[in-house]
C-alpha cells in the first residue's frame, strides 16, 4: 500500500479511538491494538520523514482538553509511557537504563492503575486547582469535581507549591453496586470502572460528581519548591505523610529479574485486589539518574508500563437452543 495513504488512514483512524477514549470514555479496542495503530504510523513516519503531518498524533499524549471546561496550563507536562508487553521487553528497557546512567541502578515499581489520570495543585498549605491531562500540556480544570473526592486532601501541611500526580479510580465493588443499581433502574450499564471514574470527574455540575464513590491514589510528585528528596520511593514517603493516598505496596528493587518475577505474580493475582489494574509501572528510583536519561517528546526514558495481557475467563455453557427453519 502507497505510504502516504497508509500515513493518512491511520492518523484518522487513531484520532478516531483518542475522541472515544479520551473525550468520551467509550474505548471500542483494547490497548493493544491501538499501541500496534500508533507503532506503525511511527515506524512508517520514521520511514518516510517527508510524509510525517504536523497534526500526526504521534507527537501528542493522551486527547484535547474538552472546550465545555476552563482550560489549565500544567507546570510540569504530564507525559505519558511507553510500553512493554513482554519480559524481553523489560530486559531491553532494563538495559538501555544502565546504558545511559552511572552507579548502581534501582528501580520502583508500582500498580498501573485503571482510571483517569489527573493534576493536584496546593499553595499555601491549600488545594488550589485540580485538572485532567487532556494533551499532556493544556488539561480540563475540574477542581470543583475533585473537591468532592474524600481521600484528596484540601489542606496539607506545606506551605509553598506543591504539584502531585495521581489517578481517580472507582473499586471494583463501587463499580457493581452502581451497575446492579442501573440494572434496577432498567438504565444502560457501565462498561468498566474506567469509562465511570472518567465520566463521573467529567460532569459539569459538582454535585453529580460527589455521588460518586470515586477514590484516588497519588503516584508522581511533580514540583516541590526546596525539594530534598533524592529518590521516588523518599517522595511516596513524603507524601504520604503529607496526607496523600500514595500508590500502595510499591517495591523497590535493582535486578530487572526480581521485577519480571513480581510482575508474573501480579498478572496471576490481580484479581485479588480492591481496584482495578491494568498493568505495573517501573520508573528509575533515583532523580539525578533520571536526568541523565531524559526524556522523548511523548514519555520519559527513565520509566516504562508493563501492560498486562487481555484476561482470559471461563464460562459455562448451560444450554443450547436450535434453530430449525422449514
Amino acid at each position: 500500500m502507497d505510504a502516504e495513504k497508509r500515513i493518512n488512514e491511520l492518523i484518522d483512524l487513531i484520532n478516531y479511538h483518542n475522541e472515544k477514549y479520551y473525550n468520551e470514555d467509550k474505548p471500542e479496542i483494547e490497548d493493544f491494538e491501538y499501541d500496534n495503530l500508533m507503532k506503525e504510523l511511527i515506524k512508517l513516519e520514521e520511514e518516510n520523514p517527508e510524509l510525517k503531518r504536523i497534526d500526526s498524533p504521534s507527537n501528542r499524549v493522551g486527547g484535547k482538553a474538552l472546550d465545555k471546561f476552563d482550560q489549565i496550563v500544567h507546570k510540569i507536562p504530564m507525559l505519558s509511557l511507553s510500553n512493554a508487553y513482554s519480559a524481553g521487553d523489560l530486559r531491553d528497557f532494563d538495559r538501555r537504563v544502565r546504558e545511559s546512567v552511572s552507579g548502581q541502578v534501582e528501580y520502583v515499581i508500582e500498580f498501573k492503575i485503571d482510571g483517569l489520570s489527573v493534576s493536584l495543585t496546593y499553595n499555601n498549605g491549600k488545594f488550589e486547582k485540580g485538572a485532567t491531562r487532556g494533551d499532556g500540556v493544556v488539561g480540563e480544570d475540574i477542581t470543583k469535581n475533585l473537591m468532592t473526592v474524600k481521600t484528596i486532601p484540601l489542606k496539607v501541611d506545606y506551605k509553598d507549591e506543591l504539584v502531585v500526580r495521581g489517578e481517580v479510580y472507582i473499586s471494583k465493588d463501587n463499580f457493581e453496586k452502581i451497575n446492579k443499581q442501573q440494572e434496577e433502574l432498567d438504565q444502560p450499564l457501565y462498561a468498566n470502572p474506567r469509562n465511570l471514574a472518567a465520566g463521573s470527574l467529567r460532569q459539569l455540575d459538582p454535585k453529580l460528581t460527589a455521588k460518586r464513590p470515586l477514590d484516588i491514589f497519588i503516584f508522581n510528585l511533580e514540583h516541590l519548591e526546596n525539594d530534598e528528596c533524592e529518590t521516588h520511593s523518599q517522595s511516596l514517603e513524603l507524601l504520604s505523610k503529607l496526607g496523600f493516598s500514595v500508590s500502595p505496596d510499591y517495591k523497590v528493587f535493582n535486578n530487572i529479574e526480581d521485577i519480571i518475577k513480581y510482575i508474573e505474580y501480579w498478572t496471576d493475582n490481580r484479581e485479588s485486589l480492591k481496584f482495578g489494574i491494568d498493568g505495573m509501572v517501573i520508573k528509575v528510583n533515583n532523580f539525578e539518574q533520571r536526568e541523565q536519561m531524559g526524556f522523548t517528546a511523548k514519555s520519559p526514558r527513565w520509566a516504562i508500563a508493563y501492560k498486562f495481557p487481555a484476561e482470559r475467563k471461563k464460562t459455562k455453557l448451560l444450554d443450547i437452543i436450535g434453530i430449525y427453519i422449514f
